[in-house]
């Protein structure tokens, strides 16, 4: 039995707590003070692909008092990119020698942020691709899955045993999950795979599958990818791809068809008026290709157009 922290219930974060409660383990959770009254009986559940599970949390508060005394062997870190060094710092006087933060967001810099702040022999790092929907607070639906979740080191700083070890638990939970080597590798597949469909999705109000059958969507997701790309080779960021046009190969035919009716947390949040996570998806890209010197126009007006729709609401609620 582990004693588990879940920073952030939003849907990834209900998902986590909701399966690794009811697999037994002693499962605690931090969310913004605005969310309290919604969890006042600690009770969380998830629906959908995976079957409905309901489990009551140990706690669930807004600041790291109540779990001075819990020694964790995990924190999970399911927060918002734009609230990462936030989080992290706010968790770390509950990291202690055998404790491991598994970063399990969207996005590029998450795991490099948190890996600063605890060192990376506490740091592990998740691929997630699996869609979840917030019905409403402490209530989530699983609605598609492309592959298992894979989790990872990057740098072997951390034992393999110990990530194979806890890939086993989580999938003994309900939550489809392995070990792998080369995440780093999956979650930069996973960011081209987020800056395609995302933004898109969201200002546009469409699934993944409609995006892909739009022939005009279409050649603007693949300029976002050969612009990814050209910014990978010249970075030196290292894929599993030899080219754009064998990614889109196996993003159109393998990758999309398993999310086809999904919609990105991006077209939720827009619809919310929430902050959006676009500066860890195109928005990085469009600063990784600036310090090289390299034109990525495609992703940089994917990115100013998300900030548009985001500053209009702002200023309307100002």
């Amino acid at each position: 039995m582990m004693n588990i922290l879940i920073v952030g219930l939003g849907a990834l974060g209900t998902v986590y707590a909701t399966f690794l409660k009811k697999g037994g383990h002693q499962v605690w959770a931090l969310t913004k003070e605005k969310y309290l009254p919604f969890f006042a009986e600690k009770k969380v559940i998830t629906s959908g692909i995976w079957g409905e599970v309901s489990a009551s949390l140990n706690g669930i508060s807004s600041c790291i008092t109540p779990c001075l005394d819990v020694d964790f062997d995990l924190i999970i870190l399911t927060v918002k990119s734009y609230d990462t060094y936030e989080a992290i710092c706010q968790v770390r006087p509950l990291v202690e020698e055998r404790t491991l933060v598994l970063v399990a967001q969207n996005g590029y810099g998450n795991y490099e942020t948190v890996s600063d702040v605890v060192g990376k022999s506490h740091t592990l790092l998740a691929r997630i691709i699996f869609g979840a929907r917030l019905r409403r607070m402490g209530e989530v639906e699983v609605t598609v899955m492309a592959d298992k979740v894979r989790i990872g080191q990057p740098h072997g700083a951390v034992r393999e045993e110990a990530i194979v070890s806890l890939a086993e638990e989580m999938d003994r939970c309900g939550i489809p999950t392995a070990y792998d080597r080369d995440v780093y590798l999956l979650l930069w597949e996973k960011i081209i795979y987020n800056c395609a469909l995302n933004p898109l999705g969201a200002i546009l109000a469409c699934s993944y599958g409609e995006l892909a059958e739009n022939r005009e969507t279409r050649k603007i997701m693949d300029g976002i990818i050969e612009e990814i790309f050209l910014v990978a080779r010249t970075r030196g960021i290292s894929l599993r791809f030899r080219d754009a046009e064998e990614y889109r190969e196996i993003f159109y035919e393998k990758l999309l068809p398993p999310t086809a009716a999904h919609f990105p947390s991006m077209y939720y949040d827009l619809m919310a008026k929430k902050p959006l996570e676009i500066d860890s998806l195109n928005g990085a890209i469009v600063k990784l290709a600036k310090e090289a010197h390299l034109s990525v126009p495609v992703n940089e007006t994917i990115y100013h157009l998300i900030r548009a729709k985001e500053a209009n609401y702002r200023r309307k609620n100002d």
